[in-house]
């Protein structure tokens, strides 16, 4: 009898400690999990933001909804359900205009990604559409190595980059990479005459 008893709580502690072990594995997880930092979430709607660089006010960002992730090693900003940007020249006139189905600002890049239906023109008549784009805000340039159709002057000339572009924000300082075949340029009699169709400016 003794040594059944023996046995029976021999038994009951050997499953006690083996309860006590598996607890204390949860536990020490659980513990791990809360040590991680998890990023914070900010939710703004109907945003209406000035941009500014040197004392200067240069963009006008409007958009429905702004999601904004702050983590130990990158922030970052996304416009999920579009975007619109009102570039400005030193007179603080509209020069160009931009807008995205959707956007993604890399605060520590300083650069905004742009996705779906990306669309810019200027003052001047000048277009561009594109599915991708990146805005660098410390060069005030706009760039890919998607696929880009410019127009300019109101279609008087229309140029597709197949391998992307680099351009100023007011979309002057053109750069085409790898132009189509069927691209043209319609140009005024006396350029036409002396058959020199140049390159997009």
């Amino acid at each position: 009898m003794n040594n059944r008893f023996s046995h029976k709580r021999a038994f009951a502690f050997l499953l006690a400690g083996c309860l006590f072990l598996c607890a204390c594995e949860n536990d020490v997880n659980e513990i791990r999990e809360l040590g991680k930092k998890k990023p914070s979430i900010e939710e703004g709607k109907m945003i209406d933001s000035y941009l500014s660089m040197n004392g200067k006010v240069r963009a006008h960002l409007t958009a429905p909804l702004l999601i904004r992730y702050q983590g130990d090693s990158a922030r970052k900003a996304e416009f999920p359900n579009t975007l619109h940007v009102d570039f400005y020249n030193d007179s603080m006139k509209i020069e160009s205009q931009l807008s995205a189905r959707y956007g993604r600002y890399m605060e520590n890049e300083n650069k905004v990604f742009l996705r779906d239906h990306v669309v810019a023109f200027n003052i001047k008549g000048d277009s561009m559409f594109c599915e991708e784009l990146y805005w660098d805000k410390t060069t005030e340039r706009f760039f890919t190595d998607k696929k880009v159709t410019i127009s300019k002057n109101y279609r008087s000339s229309l140029f597709v980059g197949l391998d992307g572009m680099n351009c100023s924000q007011d979309l002057s300082d053109l750069k085409l990479f790898r132009i189509q075949n069927n691209s043209y340029s319609v140009l005024p009699d006396s350029a036409a005459s002396a058959g020199k169709p140049g390159p997009p400016k």
